[in-house]
C-alpha cells in the first residue's frame, strides 16, 4: 500500500513540476528523464528527509514562525535540481515561485484525490 501512496506522489511531482516549467523562464528542464528523476528525488526526499530535517531544525521553524520549514521545502527542490541532469533553476526568486507552486499542485491534487476517495 505504502508503495502506491509513494506513486500517487511520485505522479503528482511530476504534475508539479511540469507547471514549474511551464511558469517559469528560469526553470529548464530537459526531456521526461530528467523531469521523472527529478519528481522521484523530490518525492524521496519530501518522504524521508523533510520530516528528519524538520525534527532536528524545530526551534528554529518555532521561532521563525514556520519560515524555516519554507525553507527546507526549497532545499528539497534544490536537491532535486541538484542530482537531476538537464534540470536547472536560476535565481532566488525562482526558487521561491516554483517551491510555491509545487505546493501548490501538491495540496490540490491531494485534496481533489481525497474528494474523489471519499
Amino acid at each position: 500500500m505504502i508503495w502506491i501512496a509513494l506513486l500517487i506522489r511520485w505522479g503528482i511531482n511530476v504534475l508539479a513540476l511540469i507547471v514549474v516549467d511551464w511558469l517559469f523562464d528560469g526553470v529548464t528542464i530537459g526531456r521526461w528523464f530528467p523531469l521523472l528523476l527529478a519528481a522521484a528525488i523530490l518525492t524521496v526526499g519530501n518522504t524521508i528527509l523533510k520530516p528528519i530535517l524538520a525534527i532536528l531544525t524545530l526551534p528554529l521553524i518555532i521561532v521563525t514562525f514556520g519560515l524555516a520549514y519554507f525553507a527546507i521545502n526549497v532545499l528539497m527542490l534544490a536537491l532535486a535540481e541538484w542530482i537531476a541532469p538537464d534540470f536547472s533553476i536560476d535565481g532566488f526568486w525562482t526558487y521561491v515561485g516554483a517551491t510555491i507552486i509545487v505546493w501548490l499542485v501538491n495540496v490540490t491534487v491531494g485534496w481533489l484525490l481525497d474528494r474523489i476517495r471519499g
